[in-house]
């Protein structure tokens, strides 16, 4: 926004003395701004009958950057007064140097709201929250007598921020997160298996604390743990393998989005580098990363730099069209800033992330493409994964996969992990169904140490010939 709705900072900070120590830090820089922040957050965890763990944290500060061809000059302090940011100025602008430079266009401004600036930990008090957490525990294990452990994670938070700009334009964004999370442990024969959902965004509490959305998440938990129950051990060797839609999508953001973010690939590390306009995915295969859903978990009114959020395609029937960019990145690159610019906080440098990066949908019926898998696995839940930038390749664990043989989906299969490459997985790609869907909101990416909270999405997939470690055969 260009005019923000709140001044959270103003009791401790002069405008006017704030633009000309910011100014003062970023004459003869090409870039720079002050980010300034405030936040608060709280997390309930219920486990085993017990409430294991009651936090509520608040912090405030602010980072100031100041920018010159490829090196940025940061500093951050968590004490804002005009005598701080004077010694941060001073640090930042070592990376200008003497020579002078032309101070880059500033963000366009933008009255665009994706989500309430209201605070979802006001949505209901401290015991109102308890009670829900036990009423999840207590229906839970209603739910079936193999039910032994439950563990339930309610979790909200609001992040105001403030950037101020070296030509005296002043953005805002008030951004509030809510999280459900519930796992469960069941146990038959002596063995025990888990099974874990969640859910979240852009909204308050209230919505999560709906008996009707935090029962099916509870039954949907439990379904997943009776999955394991049951569940064989996975084959291994190389086979073509479908996955499901929606959460699966985390496959796609990390072996292929962190690919296509800009500053890899100006780099020359990413295995995307060099390709755009070349054909890279199966035709039919469009990619997006698309900040500007309405109260999605990496959604953002505008970026940690100022620049509006949009509908970014990255690949469009195949065919690379465009990286994710910050506005360092896209100046170096010769292109626009497509409102990538994020930060975990103010104390670490903005870089080009992801917000809800998915595949569109096809035009395959889900059921027909598993039905055409002869011998394969039908993945529809991924756990942790690693991936290399440099090369795309990754090994991700599956939660929850099935055998398939002849088109017939079997036994659950326990301790399956893909192995392959996105550039070569991208070209694969044998069916894409109809049915995209976008993950409950639930996403952390990681990136140089900064985490930020993204979404990820897509339909059912048919790729052929990824490597499926397991047991032996």
């Amino acid at each position: 926004m260009t005019e923000s709705a709140f001044r959270p900072f103003e009791t401790h900070l002069d405008e006017a003395e704030a633009l000309a120590e910011l100014r003062r830090a970023t004459a003869g820089a090409e870039d720079g701004e002050l980010f300034l922040e405030r936040r608060r957050s709280e997390a309930l965890v219920l486990d085993d009958g017990r409430v294991k763990n009651a936090s509520y944290d608040a912090s405030e500060g602010f980072g100031l950057r100041a920018v010159k061809g490829e090196v940025a000059g940061y500093a951050h302090s968590t004490e804002i007064s005009v005598q701080a940011l004077r010694r941060s100025g001073e640090t930042a602008r070592l990376a200008v140097g003497d020579s002078g430079g032309v101070l880059a266009p500033s963000p366009r401004g933008t009255n665009q709201r994706l989500y309430t600036s209201a605070d979802p930990m006001a949505d209901a008090s401290f015991a109102s929250k308890i009670n829900i957490l036990r009423e999840i525990d207590g229906f839970a294990r209603g739910l079936d007598p193999r039910v032994v452990q439950v563990s339930v994670t309610l979790s909200a938070g609001l992040q105001e921020v403030e950037i101020l700009r070296p030509e005296g334009l002043r953005l805002a964004d008030i951004r509030p997160m809510a999280r459900l999370n519930i796992s469960v442990i069941v146990e038959q024969n002596g063995r025990r298996e888990s099974g874990g959902t969640g859910q979240g965004g852009r909204y308050g509490l209230a919505a999560l604390m709906e008996p009707t959305l935090w029962q099916a998440a509870a039954r949907e938990a439990l379904r997943i743990a009776l999955v394991n129950l049951d569940a064989e051990p996975a084959p291994a060797g190389v086979m073509d393998v479908v996955l499901g839609p929606g959460w699966p999508g985390i496959l796609l953001h990390e072996a292929i989005g962190h690919g296509l973010e800009g500053d890899f690939n100006r780099k020359q590390t990413s295995a995307f580098a060099g390709l755009m306009g070349q054909q890279i995915a199966a035709k039919g295969v469009t990619v997006l990363d698309d900040g500007t859903l309405p109260d999605r978990r990496g959604s953002i009114s505008i970026d940690d730099e100022g620049t509006p959020s949009q509908r970014n395609v990255l690949i469009e029937d195949g065919v690379l069209v465009g990286y994710m960019q910050d506005r360092q990145n896209a100046r170096l690159m010769g292109v626009a800033a497509t409102g990538n610019g994020r930060r975990e906080s103010f104390a670490h440098i903005p870089m080009p992330r992801m917000t809800n990066t998915y595949m569109l949908g096809g035009t395959d019926d889900p059921a027909g493409i598993v039905a055409s898998l002869k011998d394969g696995i039908y993945a529809v839940g991924f756990g942790g994964g690693q991936v290399d930038i440099t090369n795309g390749k990754f090994v991700f664990s599956c939660t929850e996969a099935y055998r398939v043989k002849n088109g017939v989906i079997g036994a659950p299969v326990k301790g399956a992990t893909l192995i392959g490459d996105g550039a070569t997985a991208l070209k694969h790609i044998r069916a894409i169904g109809n049915d995209m869907k976008l993950d409950p909101g639930i996403g952390n990416c990681g990136k140089a140490g900064q985490w930020v909270p993204v979404g990820v999405g897509q339909p059912t997939l048919m790729i052929g010939g990824l490597t499926v470690g397991g047991a032996a055969a």
